[in-house]
């Protein structure tokens, strides 16, 4: 036995050889190609900071940055029947949901949570697009309803973060039914006369956008979302005519009235805590942790004498 080669050789080449990086250190950014540290990143709220493209951003990584201290308590969600359809295509609907839920670590598509937001109280949704690209499902329903009834116990507004691909195709008519439900989640807000602000992100599609996305009484989108029904291929095929520049996302659905605003994300936060404080009638919140302090009455030395 030659403790040379089995010995002495292994421990050299431990010590020179080069050390793997982590493969999560660096993202690349979809639109300048840029590379970008994921601290960076994470600290931007997945902006780019070289040409401020808006990458997805997960639900809790959202609330924690939305949320005043990144402090809130989710609200429970009913739990629907399991594959009602038994449906299969090339994995059973079961199996990707346990996909799904191992590779998110969430149980579904969509997180409801309640806090403060600049001293304002308010009940929170947000799509998670990496959860089956964030498909509309019985799920989602329920939370959505969910969300509403909570926000109508507790008098307080409801903003809600859409990011979805559409309605889940493995519960058919099933998931076609939210839309007429969530619809009459949204009314319940209007009738309670509670304010329901929606921001749209990249992307909201589908019958997410036919129904609860675009029921606001403010439609926000994040800049550069995509945001329709059918998508811009789809239409060019139907129609056979090239779309102009920008189709469906957020800035031209803004010009041509479909929005009222298109905000970065970086500066979301402040200015819904503005609109729900100006629909409620409520004053401008304090932003800061503490009340200025009283002034304090100075005696000339003159008058000390």
């Amino acid at each position: 036995m030659n403790w040379i080669s089995n010995y002495v050789r292994p421990r050299i080449n431990s010590i020179f050889s080069r050390r793997e990086v982590p493969e999560n250190l660096w993202s690349k950014c979809d639109e300048c190609g840029q590379m970008l540290f994921h601290r960076e990143l994470a600290e931007n709220l997945n902006v780019c900071p070289n040409c401020g493209h808006h990458m997805a951003i997960r639900p809790r990584e959202r609330f924690k940055a939305f949320f005043d201290g990144g402090a809130f308590i989710e609200v429970r969600v009913p739990e629907p029947i399991p594959d009602p359809l038994q449906f299969r295509d090339q994995k059973k609907y079961v199996d990707r949901l346990k996909e799904a839920r191992k590779t998110t670590g969430e149980k579904e598509a969509m997180l409801v949570a309640e806090g403060e937001v600049g001293r304002t109280p308010v009940v929170a949704v947000a799509q998670d697009f990496s959860f089956m690209a964030g498909s509309m499902g019985m799920y989602v329903g329920n939370a959505i309803i969910a969300a509403a009834e909570r926000a109508v116990e507790l008098r307080r507004p409801l903003v809600l973060f859409s990011a979805a691909g559409g309605a889940r195709m493995q519960e058919g008519i099933l998931s076609l039914m939210q839309m007429p439900r969530t619809t009459v989640a949204v009314q319940m807000l209007k009738e309670a006369g509670l304010p329901y602000v929606v921001v749209l992100t990249h992307p909201t599609t589908g019958g997410v956008t036919a129904s609860y996305a675009m029921l606001g009484d403010v439609q926000i989108a994040e800049p550069g979302a995509l945001i329709c029904f059918a998508g811009p291929r789809v239409i060019e095929q139907t129609i056979r005519e090239t779309l102009p520049a920008g189709f469906q996302r957020a800035e031209y659905l803004l010009d041509h009235g479909m929005l009222d605003r298109v905000t970065p994300r970086g500066k979301l936060k402040d200015e819904i805590v503005t609109i729900l404080r100006m629909l409620l009638r409520e004053p401008p919140a304090v932003m800061a942790d503490l009340p200025s302090p009283e002034p304090v009455a100075v005696e000339t030395q003159a008058a000390a004498e």
